[in-house]
């Protein structure tokens, strides 16, 4: 899967960014060629969808080979976008528990988990993260409003990357070879148990009460890349907020 979004939709940390991407032989690209090659890497059932200068969203479907843990899907509903990656264990009682069908699957359940956040929000979200067993990675994007929902689950079971391109957009993908070309050095992997929304940035669901601490990151090379991110174990935050509502999301981190 791949999820580009405009840089004025999306604002990750600035440590993402390293200065090295332009002193390089290899430079980021603009959003469109790295979607190109991303498509060119799959040329015969890749599609993706455009969402204007704001976001584009690409995906594989399934090969047609015997299940494997690490499906792929990609729902659509009510101008909200889900590309999923894993599975969910107890995904029957999730949908249970959101009113949705049987036969629901994992992006249609995000969806409608997403819904609830933004709209009633009876949860913080990291809490609602919390229940979801299994490996999993996901990008959300709500059309509606702009707004980018990521997560990767907390065992690595399945793996995420993100990167900065030539014009400040942001790139989300689990193809980390068309992240490498797309970002230079300017990527990083995705934080496990972690969650990223574009107003509210990075935070921990695992452990919400703590703020997250960008980690220098050197390739074999020894240029400087974009930075890990880790729980920094003695900065807490002084509380997690209920969000009720859209605009809410953005108290995510904030003291």
């Amino acid at each position: 899967m791949l999820a580009i979004f405009h840089k004025t939709f999306a604002h990750p940390p600035e440590e993402l960014n390293s200065p090295a991407s332009f002193s390089g032989s290899k430079t980021p690209k603009l959003p469109e060629e790295t979607l190109k090659d991303f498509l060119a890497r799959h040329p015969h059932n890749t599609f993706s969808v455009n969402f204007g200068q704001a976001a584009v969203l690409a995906y594989v479907p399934p090969d047609g080979r015997p299940f494997s843990p690490h499906q792929r899907l990609f729902c659509g509903f009510d101008e909200i976008y889900c590309l999923f990656l894993g599975s969910l264990n107890n995904l029957c009682a999730l949908n249970k528990q959101y009113g949705l069908s049987k036969g629901s699957n994992e992006a249609m359940f995000l969806i409608e988990a997403y819904r609830t956040l933004r709209d009633r929000g009876p949860y913080p979200a990291d809490q609602v993260l919390k229940e979801l067993d299994g490996s999993f990675a996901f990008v959300v994007y709500d059309s509606r409003v702009g707004a980018v929902f990521a997560a990767l689950g907390a065992d690595g079971g399945v793996k995420l990357y993100w990167g900065i391109t030539a014009d400040g957009s942001v790139v989300i993908s689990d193809d980390v070879d068309v992240i490498k070309e797309g970002c230079a050095k300017s990527y990083a992997p995705f934080p496990t148990g972690c969650m990223f929304h574009s107003e509210g940035g990075l935070m921990s669901f695992e452990h919400p009460m703590n703020k997250m601490k960008a980690m220098p990151r050197i390739d074999s090379e020894g240029a400087m890349c974009g930075a890990n991110f880790k729980v920094d174990v003695y900065t807490r935050v002084n509380s997690i907020p209920r969000r009720g509502s859209e605009a809410n999301w953005a108290e995510w981190g904030t003291d």
